[in-house]
């Protein structure tokens, strides 16, 4: 292996530098000097306030929007529009429709490779529609769906197109509380299967411990940025079902709601470290006699960026 080749074989999959974003007309940045980087095959939770500019951040990563200051790179390139090699959900289904759950998967595959055969196009698009457990839906349209299966045509149409990154904008927000924990179930189940490198924005704290490899912590905005790394220190193979079983459970979550409900304050307008501290939530050893317990578990500085 070449030196280049080992450079790029032991770089991010995902690398985020100094990015920050001021809309026209604005007085001050809605983010800025926000860094961090994702492995590849790894799951990535943003969490913050309404307001510090998430949605912004994941469209910047999707290529559609530019950011006012910084850079993105995926596997060594430069993010610099809309590709198909990232997926993305939106809070919405966003499906055509005139089209059925066939034709709108279909549309998408035959976009990412427009001399694919109708057969193989099919053979595709009834791969990831079973993926989702929607086999027997799949010639109806979305008027004949449950916002529920909407929105599973929505996270299969972005796994049809195989992309590098899938990208999620709060896709179970609007559903209710036993859809959303089905669908919960049906990401983790395919990602594990597919190794799918994601990146996803949530309000729900929970929701974060379940799926997330790593959490993003954001201070509120404006100047908002990444006030902390928080890794889960749970074992990947988790259960909704079980979750709170699980003494390490409390400990994350415990740590995630005071960061947003105190320190994310503390953070904000600027005060956030541009090298987040990487935070490993119950790891820390117990303090000795009446010794306060540390505010911050483990924490650790982010290297910096290549």
């Amino acid at each position: 292996m070449s030196t280049e080749q080992a450079a790029a074989a032991a770089a991010p999959f995902l690398r985020v530098e100094d990015l920050g974003k001021t809309y026209p007309g604005a007085t001050e940045p809605v983010f800025e000097r926000v860094n961090f980087e994702v492995a590849q095959g790894e799951f990535v939770c943003i969490v913050g306030h309404s307001g510090c500019g998430k949605t912004t951040i994941l469209n910047v990563l999707a290529g559609l929007e530019t950011a006012s200051a910084g850079h993105v790179f995926m596997a060594n390139r430069e993010v610099a529009g809309p590709s198909l090699e990232r997926g993305v959900v939106f809070q919405g289904h966003a499906l055509m429709p005139w089209l059925t759950v066939r034709g709108n998967i279909a549309f998408a595959v035959r976009s990412k490779w427009p001399d694919m055969s109708s057969a193989e196009v099919d053979t595709q698009v009834e791969k990831h529609v079973e993926l989702v457990g929607l086999g027997a839906a799949i010639d109806k349209k979305p008027s004949a769906l449950s916002g529920g299966m909407k929105q599973r045509v929505g996270i299969a149409r972005a796994f049809a197109i195989e992309p590098k990154m899938l990208l999620l904008d709060e896709p179970f927000g609007a559903l209710d509380a036993l859809t959303r924990g089905t669908i919960q179930d049906e990401l983790l189940r395919i990602c594990a299967a597919t190794r799918q490198t994601v990146f996803m924005i949530t309000h729900d704290v929970d929701e974060a411990i379940l799926l997330a490899d790593t959490v993003l912590l954001m201070s509120n905005g404006p100047r908002a940025g990444i006030g902390e790394i928080v890794r889960n220190t749970m074992p990947r193979e988790r259960q909704r079902a079980t979750l709170h079983h699980d003494p390490q459970y409390y400990r994350i979550r415990n740590h995630l709601v005071d960061f947003l409900v105190s320190r994310s304050k503390e953070l904000s307008n600027g005060r956030a470290a541009a090298r987040a501290p990487v935070v490993t939530p119950g790891l820390d050893p117990e303090p000795a006699g009446d010794e306060p317990a540390p505010r911050a578990a483990n924490v650790v500085p982010m290297k910096a960026s290549r």
